[in-house]
């Protein structure tokens, strides 16, 4: 009787079996290797410099172009090099790389990690939005009919130019029964305004103002800002000495404000790690942080990587905050819902 061979080219073998014993050659192939604990010096080297910039970037100096506000306005960023340097000591077979990448790992986790997991709560008497509108923006009545989509109670508008205040102003009509423009930033409400007035942040025109909203909950003061831009060149490096004055100009006016429930919503120009903005920030919850889903970045619009657009709470309690769809701006717009 003849006898059938039969080959099999399935899929035997790559399943985790298969795996955990490449996993386990690996590890052999490393045993009895004393090169393990000499190779990979520079990776671990720029492992450590990482966790150091990430655990004292507050003592990273201002003094000279501003380069500490400037780490810290993309800080949760450099966690983006870990992976990297993981991979390195891998290839490199280091021990030492690998066990030195823990520490940039463990220090990004403890500051960023609380942004992952979601933070959002059902809830909420409130919802408000704010959104710089750019004052190129080609759509602006769309852009305007975009936030109002949201849902909103309240919404905040930022960059506004005298011609095309007008367009915003019907195109947010039907569902704001209120609103006040001071300068470049506007407040449109559902609820009546009183003690409306701008803000002075040192600038020599008006990007701020101060308004109450009576809510059927209860007043709470409403602030709407934008601070000023800032810029990182060549020559004087991150450019941003306006915008730190402006930021401390805010802080007072926080700090003198009589109702308890107070909302910050506007353009900061600035993120919540960024030490210039401590005037407002020691004051105040941010709601993404507080409530949010993710890091929430709205700038720029096109590959956000920054949150600089922010909308602030005291005496108020932050439910739920979120970015908004892209607008013809170059800013994502963001919205919150919260506990009056």
């Amino acid at each position: 009787m003849a006898q059938a061979y039969v080959t099999e080219t399935g899929s035997e073998g790559a399943g985790p079996d298969r795996q955990g014993s490449r996993f386990r050659r690996l590890i052999d192939g490393w045993r009895g290797d004393r090169g393990i604990w000499r190779r990979g010096l520079v990776t671990a080297g720029v492992a450590v410099f990482l966790a150091l910039v990430m655990l004292f970037h507050a003592q990273i100096p201002n003094g000279i172009g501003n380069l500490g506000s400037l780490t810290e306005t993309f800080l949760p960023w450099l966690g983006v090099l870990i992976p990297v340097l993981l991979v390195i000591g891998f290839v490199r077979k280091s021990a030492v790389a690998l066990i030195a990448v823990l520490l940039p790992a463990i220090i990004w986790v403890n500051s960023f990690g609380g942004l992952i997991t979601g933070k959002s709560a059902t809830g909420g008497d409130l919802t408000v939005a704010t959104h710089n509108v750019n004052a190129d923006n080609t759509d602006p009545s769309g852009t305007a009919r975009d936030v109002a989509a949201s849902g909103a109670d309240v919404v905040a508008l930022e960059e506004l130019t005298p011609n095309a205040v007008p367009t915003y102003e019907k195109a947010l009509a039907g569902t704001y029964k209120y609103h006040s423009v001071q300068g470049t930033v506007g407040l449109w409400s559902k609820y009546p305004l009183t003690g409306t007035k701008p803000v002075d942040i040192k600038l020599g025109w008006v990007r701020a103002m101060r308004t109450t909203v009576v809510t059927p909950k209860g007043e709470v003061a409403v602030h709407v800002a934008h601070l000023p831009s800032v810029r990182v060149k060549l020559d004087a490096g991150f450019t941003a000495n306006q915008r730190d004055a402006s930021a401390d100009a805010l802080g007072e006016a926080i700090a003198d404000e009589k109702l308890s429930k107070v909302v910050l919503l506007g353009d900061l120009n600035g993120t919540m790690n960024d030490r210039a903005l401590n005037a407002v920030t020691s004051q105040m919850r941010s709601t993404q942080g507080a409530a949010g889903d993710g890091f929430g970045f709205s700038w720029p619009a096109s590959f956000p990587m920054a949150r600089i657009d922010q909308i602030m709470v005291k005496g108020v309690e932050p439910m739920s905050s979120w970015t908004l769809p892209e607008t013809t701006s170059d800013h994502l717009p963001i919205a919150a819902r919260l506990e009056i």
